[in-house]
């Protein structure tokens, strides 16, 4: 039975999206086809162009181009030339709002999450609903959770630094 996640789940508000991707089972499948499974822990929602901490509150550039469209294909950037950042575009074309993976079972912050992954910019626009190295899977856990304002996002100021939209299962 396939359990990957479809475009309807991802084509919802980030903001319930981001939540409901905590304890989904994140799959990998690298070159010498070996897959790697991780369960999702931790993420951070950035709503569209309204939200001055998302990439996407600057417009349409050649950087965020795939966050405008349709929820289900992943938003990749580098930061710091070394760190590949793992988001997930949600809701309708041209809502903007993506999904920041933050932590994964045994691997906290986003840089070590995109290093796990072997990111790189190759990914940025695969979908995640057909992609045969990179899928999200539906799983039977429902964990619970706790909200914090997101980390590290001082520039986009008030009201967007207290919003709590940082979603981390319960220890």
């Amino acid at each position: 039975m396939n359990r990957c996640l479809t475009h309807d789940f991802y084509r919802r508000d980030v903001l319930q999206v981001a939540p409901d991707l905590l304890g989904k089972k994140l799959v990998r499948k690298i070159d010498d086809g070996s897959a790697q499974q991780f369960i999702i822990t931790e993420v951070e929602a950035y709503r569209g162009m309204e939200d001055r901490a998302c990439h996407a509150s600057k417009g349409r550039t050649a950087r965020t181009e795939v966050m405008f469209h349709e929820g289900g294909v992943v938003y990749v950037y580098l930061i710091y030339g070394m760190y590949w950042m793992l988001n997930i575009v949600t809701g309708k074309e041209g809502d903007a709002s993506a999904v920041l993976i933050r932590g994964l079972v045994g691997i906290s912050g986003p840089g070590r999450v995109g290093r796990a992954l072997q990111l790189d910019k190759s990914f940025y626009g695969e979908d995640l609903t057909t992609s045969e190295r990179i899928w999200i899977e539906d799983t039977d856990l429902k964990p619970e959770y706790i909200t914090t304002p997101r980390i590290g996002i001082d520039y986009a100021g008030e009201p967007w630094i207290s919003k709590p939209w940082r979603f981390v299962v319960k220890e």
